[in-house]
């Protein structure tokens, strides 16, 4: 297992490699992970579909949820809200902020462009018709539950959950097996869950096929709508999952790992080692 010393020292490496990639690289790259976590987003909505005790139908959401993340960290795709922890590697002086704003663009992008994919695959390959119609309502009922919210309210649900995706992410590197890897990375995603926390790729997967299951559906839903979603919804969680992921997670694990700390106390095999893990990432 690598110690908290070491993830905070291979993430610097990591932003370096991630900021390296192509735009076009981070916008595919992005779009899969956008498209891991809709997948995820419908598993999630399946399996709770038709269970009538409220608790039990979140805690079965919460423990299928966490495959996107999954696949995510193991098939090779870069998410928006784990990559706020290029801030690590801004702060090292090894990365430059407009490189990190330029992966975090592209990379948000591509999420929003696979997640929008799944969204209209799922509304109009009509899997909504699962359990007669029932999953169309659950669908409805989860985009608009996350646009009934106030702006204050989405952006600290934000800040709450990039705080366990990126101890979801930090976790997970420090497994050194895949195994290890699922297993840490399912637990903070799970709780973010169950908690009702707010991610905006998932949100985006969402609030889409929410509006577009109503449209299709003719199942009404007056407060789900584009601009609803945009700026009631993406726009306070996206804040607060930067807020959350960069400002208290990255910043706080460089404050206490990073700064003032010699980076380059390490010998050449601990040094090629933080190379293969960026390159595996």
């Amino acid at each position: 297992m690598h110690s908290p010393l070491e993830i905070a020292r291979n993430f610097v490496e990591i932003g370096i490699h991630k900021v390296k990639l192509s735009a076009w690289k981070m916008l595919i790259l992005g779009m899969f992970a956008g498209a891991f976590i809709g997948f995820a987003g419908i598993a999630s909505t399946t399996a709770s579909a038709t269970v009538e005790n409220a608790s039990v139908a979140r805690l079965l959401s919460a423990c299928v949820f966490p495959a996107g993340m999954a696949m995510v960290l193991v098939a090779g795709s870069e998410l928006f809200t784990g990559n706020n922890l290029i801030i690590i590697s801004v702060l090292e002086k090894k990365v430059k902020v407009r490189e990190m704003l330029k992966n975090w663009l592209f990379v948000f992008l591509g999420n929003f462009l696979g997640a929008a994919f799944v969204a209209v695959m799922i509304v109009y390959g009509h899997i909504p018709d699962l359990y007669g119609g029932r999953l169309a309502e659950k669908i409805v009922a989860a985009g608009v539950v996350r646009v009934e919210q106030t702006f204050t309210e989405a952006f600290i649900k934000g800040v709450l959950c990039n705080i366990l995706v990126c101890i979801a992410v930090w976790a997970a590197f420090a497994a050194k097996k895949v195994s290890g890897k699922l297993m840490m990375s399912f637990w903070p995603v799970m709780i973010f869950v169950l908690c009702g926390f707010e991610h905006s790729i998932a949100d985006i997967y969402f609030c889409i096929a929410g509006i577009l299951t109503s449209s299709e559906y003719g199942i009404a839903a007056e407060n789900l709508h584009w601009a609803s979603f945009l700026l009631k919804n993406l726009l306070p969680v996206t804040l607060g999952n930067i807020f959350g992921g960069a400002g208290i997670m990255a910043v706080g694990y460089w404050l206490v790992y990073l700064r003032h700390t010699p980076y380059y106390e390490m010998s050449i095999e601990d040094e090629q080692e933080e190379i293969d893990i960026a390159e595996e990432y």
